[in-house]
């Protein structure tokens, strides 16, 4: 996942990778489980057609935004905060700011098991200035990380390194991975999302990750045009990015550029709300690059909002160590160790 949340060794598809502070106004929605229930999914759309969004209000039951928390749709409705609602259709959702993010643009690695510091020293002599971490999650492949704890992230910060928090949790229902499907998502995917975001940020505490940082979600690759599939992923991804936000923490969202990405852009471009504020694509096999992905393109996650996961599943050696590793381009926020 933005990491992959499978070693790189267990990956079956090489293509696709495989499982592996704003305020919010609005009050947690926890008696409504599952404020999407009644929403036709969006995986079935196209994300790159042209849809506006008074094309998507003509479908039955299809609420636009956070009106989908106030119960359940009784037809089409408008929402005058969402894209398009004044002024003409837009395919721009819209986003929080970026509230003075410690930022990093360069070249990144994520490895399974956080490596020693002895490691990440050596490793200052590779092109690499930021690592991602799997600090939390029950769906992590490597869950036990003897090394990682608030000494180790100090100690790489000292180093000069910058840390991408990857929480590897709960998996789509219709997740392709077979090792991935004991963590899939249950019936109750709102609040499931809710108490998980508040796990990723009590996780990211611990270890000495501060509000106003990142905490990139890891969903592995899932077959999003699957309806019923495809609303209960975006309930919990909505759920787990809207508590993570309540908390001072940026949420951000890794998955194969062809299945959840496609499915986060589809939902931005139906005015859909909580959604990730950057996204971490992994599209193998290709050049490093940020602006070019296709499936962006024209998107709100545009600058300083992208991280490009561009190989996977390849050993580097410096400083007479060698990792297996995965390769990323970012232009994104990084952690803020305290």
């Amino acid at each position: 996942m933005a990491l992959t949340a499978l070693p790189a060794s267990a990956r079956a598809e090489p293509g696709l990778p495989q499982p592996s502070p704003t305020h919010d106004p609005n009050p947690d929605p926890l008696a409504n489980p599952d404020p999407l229930a009644n929403l036709n999914p969006l995986a079935n759309l196209d994300p790159l057609a042209s849809l506006s969004l008074p094309d998507l209000a003509t479908i039955p039951g299809f609420v636009l935004g956070d009106s989908a928390l106030d119960g359940p749709a009784t037809g089409p409705a408008r929402d005058p905060g969402a894209p398009g609602a004044a002024g003409g259709p837009s395919s721009e959702p819209l986003l929080p700011a970026l509230s003075n993010p410690r930022m990093f643009h360069g070249p990144a690695f994520d490895t399974c098991m956080a490596p020693s510091l002895d490691t990440m020293r050596r490793w200052q002599s590779s092109k690499y200035g930021a690592v991602g971490v799997y600090y939390g999650g029950r769906g992590r492949a490597c869950p036990h990380q003897p090394r990682l704890g608030h000494r180790w992230m100090k100690g790489v910060q000292r180093l000069g390194w910058r840390v991408l928090p990857v929480y590897v949790g709960s998996q789509s229902p219709c997740v392709v991975a077979a090792s991935k499907k004991p963590y899939r998502i249950g019936r109750h995917a709102w609040r499931q999302g809710v108490r998980e975001g508040r796990d990723a940020v009590r996780r990211a505490t611990a270890v000495g990750i501060r509000p106003g940082s990142p905490l990139y979600l890891d969903m592995e690759a899932y077959k999003y045009r699957q309806k019923k599939c495809a609303r209960t992923t975006l309930t919990f991804v909505r759920g787990w990015d809207r508590q993570v936000r309540r908390k001072g923490y940026v949420p951000g969202f890794y998955s194969s550029a062809d299945s959840g990405v496609r499915h986060m852009r589809a939902a931005a471009r139906a005015g859909a709300r909580d959604l990730p504020s950057v996204i971490w694509f992994a599209r193998w096999h290709t050049r490093p690059r940020l602006a070019q992905e296709p499936v962006l393109r024209g998107s709100a996650w545009s600058s300083r909002r992208r991280i490009h996961q561009y190989a996977g599943n390849v050993k580097e050696r410096h400083g007479g160590r060698t990792l297996v590793i995965d390769r990323n381009l970012v232009h994104a926020p990084v952690a803020r160790i305290r």
